[in-house]
């Protein structure tokens, strides 16, 4: 039990660190230098108004000096951040692929809030975290390289191939180059093994969520949806249960 709560303690801090980036990247400023500051009067942030939750609860919402709303997105972001390492140690104990999980999970919940935002996928995390998925791959014990380079390289094309067919028929484009290299980077770091998973639990999320959206807003299913964040579920899912749901579908398939 003290481990989790050390676990997630740790997420808590990186998820603040994460909302610096969703805030400040789409924007073109610096997320490793310069203090916080209100968007609205731009006063700085002292200390003991910058922790993580905590801060939200005393602050009751607003700013400290011009008492604007702050956005229950940071809080948000901040608790789904120290969950997820906390379920990372549920799931891996202390490990070398701890280590990797946790660098993936920060990854995945930053693009995916600022894609929700801005329908933007950084290549500063895709494309480097294919690159760290394939290092680790070949540095962690744990886990082999051939499946994890399999799975970046399929991971992409298979998107990519999606895209082309789809430009071709309907003459517009359907997938961002974001959301390939965001399936390479999941292969890369989840191995080949995932892929079908990851797709089918996008998909269908996607499709509900896209579906539910559009009548709510009663746009038409022609408005456009960011699908980065579905990819990053059906990562997480796999990563986590993904060993089961395999299981389970070989068990039902299989003659017994």
């Amino acid at each position: 039990m003290l481990e989790f709560i050390s676990f997630f303690i740790f997420g808590l801090l990186w998820g603040s660190f994460a909302n610096v980036v969703i805030v400040r990247w789409p924007k073109g400023e610096s997320f490793v230098h310069g203090r916080s500051h209100c968007p609205q009067c731009s006063e700085l942030i002292r200390w003991w108004q910058n922790i993580p939750v905590l801060s939200f609860v005393l602050l009751r919402g607003r700013c400290f000096h011009c008492k604007a709303k702050i956005s229950w997105r940071y809080p948000l972001v901040e608790i789904l951040m120290g969950l997820l390492f906390g379920c990372v140690y549920l799931r891996f104990g202390w490990s070398w692929t701890s280590l990797e999980a946790l660098i993936f999970v920060f990854g995945l919940v930053t693009v995916s809030f600022i894609d929700l935002d801005h329908m933007l996928l950084p290549d500063i995390f895709t494309l480097s975290g294919v690159v760290i998925g394939l290092i680790g791959a070949a540095l962690n014990p744990e886990r082999s390289f051939l499946p994890a380079l399999l799975g970046a390289v399929v991971g992409g094309g298979i998107l990519w191939a999606v895209a082309v067919l789809y430009y071709v028929v309907r003459k517009e484009e359907g997938l961002g180059g974001g959301d390939i290299k965001l399936l390479a980077w999941i292969g890369a770091v989840l191995g080949l093994v995932s892929l079908p998973v990851v797709i089918i639990f996008a998909s269908l999320w996607g499709s509900f969520f896209g579906v539910a959206l559009a009548l709510i807003r009663r746009s038409g299913m022609r408005s456009a949806i960011p699908f980065g964040p579905y990819l990053a579920l059906g990562a997480l899912y796999f990563m986590f249960f993904g060993p089961q749901t395999i299981e389970w579908y070989l068990d039902m398939i299989l003659p017994h």
